[in-house]
C-alpha cells in the first residue's frame, strides 16, 4: 500500500506564507508525478502545481510567481512553498503522486488526506 501524509497547513493572514510537505511511504517501485490540488468549499478540486522526476513543474496561472513546488526524491517526499497568499487560496491541500508498484506496473494516482489553507486576516 501507498500512504502520502500531508502537513503544514493553517491559518495565515493576507499577504503571508506557508510551506506545504507530503512524504510517501510504503512499497513501490518509483513515483512519477507528484503534484498539489487543491478544492474550495461549492468548487471542483483544481491543479495547483506538479513536478516531474526530472524536476520540471507546471503551475496554475493562478499561482505562477507566488507559489514554488519543489521535490527531495531521496526522501519520496514533495513540497509547496507558498507566499504572497491571498484570501482565494483557501482551501483544502490535497497531494497527489503518480506511483509505479512494480518495475512493469503502470502508474496509479494516490491522493493525502489533505490539509486545510486558510488565508484570513
Amino acid at each position: 500500500q501507498v500512504q502520502l501524509v500531508e502537513s503544514g497547513g493553517g491559518l495565515v493572514q493576507p499577504g503571508g506564507s506557508l510551506r506545504l510537505s507530503c512524504a510517501a511511504s510504503g512499497s513501490f517501485f518509483s513515483i512519477n508525478v507528484m503534484g498539489w490540488y487543491r478544492q474550495a468549499p461549492g468548487k471542483e478540486r483544481e491543479l495547483v502545481a506538479t513536478v516531474t522526476t526530472s524536476g520540471s513543474t507546471n503551475y496554475a496561472d493562478s499561482v505562477k510567481g507566488r507559489f514554488t513546488i519543489s521535490r527531495d526524491s531521496n526522501k519520496n517526499t514533495v513540497y509547496l512553498q507558498m507566499n504572497s497568499l491571498k484570501p482565494e487560496d483557501t482551501a483544502v491541500y490535497y497531494c497527489n503522486a503518480v506511483v509505479r508498484r512494480t518495475l512493469v506496473s503502470s502508474g496509479s494516482n494516490y491522493w493525502g488526506q489533505g490539509t486545510q489553507v486558510t488565508v484570513s486576516s
